[in-house]
């Protein structure tokens, strides 16, 4: 049974119940009717009514002693993992390029997921978010089933936040920051690749001129929405394919995919704790593009 006992830290004077303060957290309505039925929100050791004020400084005792939406779990896999970040419940690691987040088949075992799997030896990684096979940088995975509802809905609800460096070759003009909003939607020719299509799913990117040329341009990009492949079809439709994007850039070929994940925006779950973690650019890469720009100054 996974259980969380938290000390209550009241916010500008807010007087919360048991059930706003299970909501505010973003524990799921249906986790909810488990724990008032069950009784498994204890206060100070004892369970209260819902309708019970939770006062400053309460502890707070959650035992989610009933069955998880999902209880997938990995073989394991044979590769090392980068861990920029772990504690109890979360590890952030940070993916190779050329590695799937994730496995396609359950009898597969060279993605990073089997690798953590292999890693976390008496826990099982659960995801919270992928980032494409080509791409590197930072992934966040719940080290039990029970958080990945919550990360959900800090991402639905654009509290979590995902930002990439990403160097584009510009064949067109580009403005120092901006906001592509283009649906994303099957390329019908293709099975691989995705397409801006006014039937597609909504797609939201932010972006910031980092630094460029005339030819390249370092951008900063959050990604406010999560479609397959979506910063390099946005990019690529506007005239800034990513430089060695395989699928997406009609230039040559001389390397990986120049797209880094390279910061995680989240909160703690259960408290008002803001979690910031970064990762700095492979100094392969680095050296690669500070090549491109032909930099002078510090990049990032």
């Amino acid at each position: 049974m996974y259980q969380k006992i938290i000390t209550y830290q009241r916010e500008n004077d807010e007087n919360l119940t048991i059930r706003e303060l299970l909501k505010k957290w973003l524990i799921p309505k249906k986790w909810q009717h488990f724990f008032r039925i069950q009784q498994d929100v204890l206060i100070n050791g004892q369970y209260r009514s819902f309708n019970t004020i939770v006062r400053d400084h309460d502890v707070v005792t959650l035992n989610f002693n009933f069955p998880p939406r999902t209880e997938q779990h990995y073989l394991p896999g044979k590769d090392p993992v980068d861990v920029v970040y772990e504690d109890k419940d979360i590890i952030v690691v940070n993916k190779v390029a050329g590695k799937k987040t994730h496995p396609n088949l359950a009898s597969e075992s060279d993605s990073l997921m089997n690798d953590v799997e292999t890693y976390l030896k008496d826990d099982h990684p659960y995801m919270v978010h992928r980032i494409d096979m080509e791409t590197s940088g930072l992934v966040l995975i719940s080290k039990t089933p029970y958080l990945v509802p919550i990360f959900n809905r800090q991402l639905s609800g654009k509290t979590l936040h995902r930002e990439y460096l990403a160097l584009v070759n510009l064949d067109q003009p580009i403005l120092p920051s901006g906001t592509i909003d283009l649906p994303i939607g099957q390329n019908p020719n293709d099975v691989r690749k995705r397409m801006v299509v006014k039937t597609g799913l909504n797609a939201l990117t932010k972006y910031e001129v980092v630094q460029k040329n005339d030819k390249y341009a370092l951008l900063k990009l959050n990604l406010l929405t999560g479609r397959t492949h979506q910063l390099r079809v946005h990019l690529a439709h506007n005239g800034w394919p990513i430089v060695n994007d395989p699928l997406y850039n009609p230039h040559p070929k001389d390397g990986k995919l120049l797209l880094f994940a390279h910061k995680l925006t989240f909160n703690q779950p259960f408290s008002k704790n803001l979690k910031i973690i970064t990762a700095k650019l492979p100094q392969n890469m680095y050296n690669l593009i500070c090549a491109y720009l032909k930099a002078t100054k510090k990049l990032t």
